[in-house]
């Protein structure tokens, strides 16, 4: 994985660059403008303008290896916090806006961020509450000098949440302290924030390099090819087909968009909205029938082993995702292999077995093309054009036969048409129902008004009548 990021408008890139130590590798390229991302404030010094982020003047030997992981557990760089500067290893979230690291001791956490020994942090007195579908942590919002050792000679006064209290948030043995979110400022929020993040136990180690100054083109292979950010807020693309081996899934494509399909290197698994996970599962057991499996499995809830080096990839097919391209009626397809959706699952085991979990997960809240498809890729967000890149990495993954692809141009009408809308009533609509429930209102109201007032009535004759009564009785 390579992410690139402005830090300014002096057009500081930010690159990672993750792949797998063991032969079936990927890596992904992501270019991210945090001009405008809250997190991240202040630019104290820059190397370069804007006008030099092409990358050729950039040493890109002096940020190799600076990126760790493990499979599943998700990607973390080396950052420096405070003065004097204390390490941390933060996680990178494409799919969400916070900097937030860990501030009081945790059974997961090996360190974390000490504020009062730093001269230059400022508390901002103001509590910080973010839950996730699967977890939450709650802190004290202050702001610090933040550096990142191997990477650009940039320092910068960032935002920073300081976690004092989480539950289900940090992974044990994942060897990260804290979040980094490069999603668009629409969903940083102080109560509440952007995407799940957790799916999957794995620990394959992984390494890759954090790349500060433009785009390398000796990381991948053939051309990149772009998909427009539907909306700036999550990183949101449109996809237009999808195919199991080759097997169109015959979908009408709002389907696979319902209610969003987001970019997330925070996320491990293809997250699929539940009708086209439930073809796509169908369709990936018809394909790979030579092999029976629970149905534990396709629910992410077994692991299949095999001894030791005797996994059939060759009996699960290919998934390939068709994105629209920037040109009018144009996609492209990109095409990953089962090393990549079958994720190798460690500390379970012999050591004579391999085993995996099935990394295509059901999703209530939209598409998610997390590092299931990442991995095999060299990934670019270009925040300043409004687009996502996909191109083959260098270390993409490959078996005998097949390898993992991006290809195109295809071409279809009314491709704009797939993109999910939220249904609004317009004003017009909404004044009609408004009238409409306020004769409502009345009908039934209008009952209850005349009892009222035939009770009234009878009060008031009841009470003349008594009157009277009382001044003849006084009379005798």
């Amino acid at each position: 994985m390579e992410i690139l990021a402005f830090a300014s408008t002096s057009g500081v890139l930010l690159m990672l660059l993750p792949c797998f130590l063991p032969a079936a590798a990927g890596h992904m390229a992501i270019k991210v403008p945090l001009k405008n991302y809250p997190g991240l404030g202040v630019v104290h010094r820059a190397r370069r303008s804007a006008e030099e982020d092409t990358g050729q003047e950039t040493n890109f030997l002096d940020m190799k290896d600076n990126l760790r992981g493990k499979s599943g557990q998700g990607y973390y760089v080396e950052m420096r916090v405070g003065t004097p500067p204390q390490t941390l290893n933060i996680l990178v979230d494409t799919g969400s806006s916070n900097f937030a690291v860990g501030a009081a001791p945790h059974p997961f956490l090996k360190r974390y961020y000490h504020r009062q020994r730093s001269r230059t942090y400022r508390d901002v007195r103001r509590g910080v509450y973010v839950p996730y579908t699967q977890g939450k942590w709650e802190g004290e919002l202050g702001t610090d000098l933040v550096t990142i050792p191997h990477g650009p000679n940039v320092t910068i006064t960032a935002n920073i949440a300081a976690i004092t209290d989480s539950d289900k948030f940090f992974i044990n043995g994942s060897n990260w302290e804290g979040i980094l979110g490069l999603a668009y400022a629409e969903i940083a929020r102080l109560c509440g924030t952007g995407y799940p993040r957790k799916e999957g136990n794995t620990s394959v180690s992984v390494g890759g390099s954090m790349v500060i100054g433009g785009v390398d083109s000796a990381l991948y292979v053939g051309n990149i090819w772009y998909t427009p950010i539907r909306k700036e807020w999550y990183y949101e693309v449109v996809i237009v087909k999808i195919e199991i081996n080759g097997q169109d899934l015959m979908m009408d494509c709002k389907e696979y968009n319902y209610d969003k399909s987001i970019v997330d290197s925070g996320t491990t698994n293809l997250r699929l909205p539940k009708r086209v996970f439930d073809e796509a599962v169908k369709a990936i057991k018809a394909a790979s029938s030579t092999e029976k499996f629970p149905d534990g499995f396709w629910l992410g809830e077994q692991l299949v082993c095999w001894q030791e080096g005797t996994t059939p990839w060759n009996i699960f097919p290919v998934i390939s995702l068709y994105l629209m391209g920037e040109a009018t009626n144009e996609s492209f397809r990109i095409t990953i292999l089962p090393q990549q959706y079958l994720r190798p699952v460690e500390d379970i085991a012999t050591s004579q077995d391999d085993c995996y979990k099935f990394a295509v997960s059901q999703s209530s809240t939209g598409t998610v093309m997390g590092a299931v498809i990442m991995e095999g890729f060299y990934v670019v967000f270009d925040r300043a054009r409004k687009r996502i890149g996909f191109a083959v990495s260098t270390c993409h993954v490959h078996d005998y036969s097949r390898k993992a692809s991006v290809d195109g141009p295809f071409y279809a009408s009314d491709l704009e048409d797939c993109g999910y809308n939220t249904p609004q009533l317009d004003e017009s609509a909404l004044m009609t129902t408004a009238y409409i429930m306020a004769g409502v209102c009345a009908l039934f109201m209008l009952p209850l008004c005349l009892m009222l007032f035939q009770w009234r009535c009878f009060r008031c004759l009841r009470r003349s009548q008594d009157d009277f009564a009382d001044d003849i009785s006084l009379l005798k």
